[in-house]
């Protein structure tokens, strides 16, 4: 798959409201050691981003720019060290910023293969939500079978997807919500 030198991306001009969206043209990202390349299909929407277009979020130190944190699309290129890849492959990635382009370069463990089943839009819909939750119940909390996991906000995407991924873990949760 060739990649072409230049691609266009959405950068704020200020901000402001959806008009400070403006596409602009960049150069490519290569692909850093640990890296893949990501031609991208679809990106998701998240709180960040729109703070970040308001001028009440600053990205992290080190991150991108330009908006954008979950993406799908298929590998175009790999940086060294990415053997578990290939080009070609549709995945899912929960980048550093920088998702709403034409390419992406995320370090490999943020990236997933795509769920089989989805397609590439459904599949731009996962990774922020189950990247938290993956890092708090199972990465930080150590969920384990019979385990009660109070979750606040069950009613919402990270509540939802923390009460499934608790029962798959055997654990038993408890949701609170208000209105």
């Amino acid at each position: 798959m060739s990649t072409p030198a230049q691609m266009i991306a959405v950068a704020i001009a200020a901000p402001g409201g959806p008009e400070m969206l403006q596409p602009t043209r960049q150069p490519i990202p290569s692909p850093r050691t640990g890296e893949v390349l990501i031609r991208v299909a679809a990106a998701g929407l998240n709180a960040p981003d729109l703070g970040q277009r308001r001028g009440t979020y600053a990205p992290p130190p080190g991150a991108s720019p330009l908006p954008g944190l979950e993406v799908s699309g298929e590998i175009a290129a790999l940086g060294e060290g990415t053997a578990a890849f290939s080009v070609g492959d549709k995945v899912v990635a929960l980048t550093n910023g920088g998702g709403y382009a034409e390419y992406v370069a995320v370090p490999a463990g943020q990236v997933l293969p795509r769920p089989s089943g989805w397609s590439l839009v459904e599949a731009a819909t996962l990774p922020e939500t189950c990247f938290t939750v993956e890092q708090t119940l199972v990465m930080r909390a150590g969920i384990e079978p019979g385990m009660w996991v109070l979750i606040h906000g069950g009613a919402g995407g990270i509540g939802g997807t923390a009460i499934q991924v608790s029962r798959l873990h055997g654990a038993r949760p408890i949701a609170v919500v208000s209105s």
